[in-house]
């Protein structure tokens, strides 16, 4: 039986603000890009309610209805949107070989990888005992569930101090644990945590244990025990969900055998360059940056790789 193969100029692997901008200026540059979602459609972006600082919306957005209005236009200059994902890929020679999830295989002349990253754990036992059942990474997919109650955030960097602030607006009371005496966050989300009255940070403290109750098939979170650094004293706090906000991987290991990674697994570019080290293979977005990890950055460099796979192939 023959494999069903299928060729392309440009293959865009993710669908994130980095993965739609390159499929919109691809599509534009009339290379007719197929691009697969991935696991996450939209990207982490759509897990973020208010983004007030996106140039073009005055009143702000949320995640999802903005990924909704790239994919829009994406779809409007003929990008091939598909659901699913890319499961094996060849870089060794061009046309790249590449497998999706439904079994078909794809030969391309250039790929754009906007993979980007997932968020840590903690890597403690009773994170991934009560995962789902009170733990979670994501606090606007779960914080409705929290409405009224008390929870726990983990984490000191913006991501950790959108969350916290995030579920002050809907919990009776939010504990913000962060292992050093000060935020890593910007100076205006550490202005925001500070100055939200029903937030409290609980400084220099890790967590041992996220504790709960098993009713059969049944679990929740009722708290935690915390460590303090300086002293070993630990501390109880009673919550009834708990977020983990520790920063994010990015999510590159199907390219691992192929593309130089920097010590942290990000995909090296190129100065100036969104150019991988295998030619005619470009990376943009969180897979690529671990210092702005900004959506317009992201779509910033989906840009550059769009048109640089373009100038690619017409060399």
């Amino acid at each position: 039986m023959s494999e069903n193969i299928e060729k392309v100029e440009c293959l865009i692997i993710g669908s994130g603000p980095a993965g739609f901008t390159a499929a919109i200026y691809a599509a534009r540059a009339d290379l007719k890009p197929v691009m697969y979602e991935g696991l996450q459609p939209g990207g982490q972006l759509t897990t973020t309610t208010e983004i007030d600082n996106f140039p073009g919306y005055p009143k702000g957005t949320d995640g999802t209805a903005m990924m909704e209005d790239l994919k829009k236009q994406a779809l409007r200059f003929d990008t091939d949107v598909r659901f699913g994902m890319i499961t094996d890929i060849d870089l060794s020679q061009r046309p790249f070989k590449t497998k999706a999830d439904d079994g078909k295989v794809i030969m391309a002349e250039t790929v754009i990888i906007a993979t980007g990253a997932t968020a840590k754990y903690m890597g403690i036992e009773s994170e991934q005992t009560y995962n789902g059942y009170g733990v979670s990474a994501c606090a606007t997919c779960d914080g409705f569930f929290y409405k009224g109650l008390d929870v726990a955030v983990v984490g000191g960097g913006d991501t950790a101090a959108e969350e916290a602030t995030y579920l002050a607006k809907m919990c009776r009371k939010v504990y913000l644990i962060h292992r050093r005496d000060e935020l890593r966050a910007s100076k205006a989300m550490q202005h925001k945590v500070l100055n939200t009255k029903n937030l409290e940070v609980i400084w220099d403290h890790t967590t041992k244990e996220i504790t709960g109750e098993t009713e059969g098939f049944s679990k929740k979170v009722t708290g935690a025990t915390l460590v303090n650094v300086k002293t070993g004293k630990e501390k109880e706090i009673k919550v009834d969900g708990f977020f983990v906000a520790i920063g994010h991987k990015p999510n590159t290991e199907l390219f691992k055998d192929y593309l130089n990674l920097d010590e942290n697994g990000y995909i090296v570019t190129k100065p100036d360059s969104t150019s991988t080290s295998v030619e005619g293979v470009f990376a943009c977005g969180d897979v690529q940056d671990h210092i702005f990890r900004q959506a317009i950055t992201a779509a910033g460099t989906g840009c550059m790789a769009a048109i640089e796979a373009e100038r690619f192939l017409s060399h």
